[in-house]
């Protein structure tokens, strides 16, 4: 495998009763991980907070999580899937 693969998370605190929860922070947490087992330091995965000054630019009607592989948006709103997220990397492996 060539470079380094870049997966990029946005996400936001998700408010409940309790205060503020970062579900989507610990998803990325562990989707990082299983993409580490596959891929070991050939995938970065990056979390941004939407309200984070860095955060890249959402685009247009998408809903968080918002999912980039590199440049490409692969998903917006629903779940965080590591399937999905594989399928690109692997199509941009083939393209090497």
């Amino acid at each position: 495998m060539g470079p380094t693969v870049l997966v990029k998370i946005i996400g936001s605190p998700v408010a409940c009763k309790e205060g503020l929860k970062e579900s989507w922070r610990e998803v990325t947490e562990w989707v990082a991980g299983q993409l580490r087992v596959r891929y070991g330091d050939h995938v970065s995965v990056q979390y941004f907070d939407l309200f984070d000054p860095n955060c890249p630019p959402i685009p247009p009607n998408s809903q968080l999580p918002i999912v980039f592989v590199e440049d490409a948006l692969i998903s917006s709103g629903g779940k965080i899937s590591v399937p999905l997220i594989r399928k690109k990397i692997e199509e941009l492996k083939d393209t090497e």
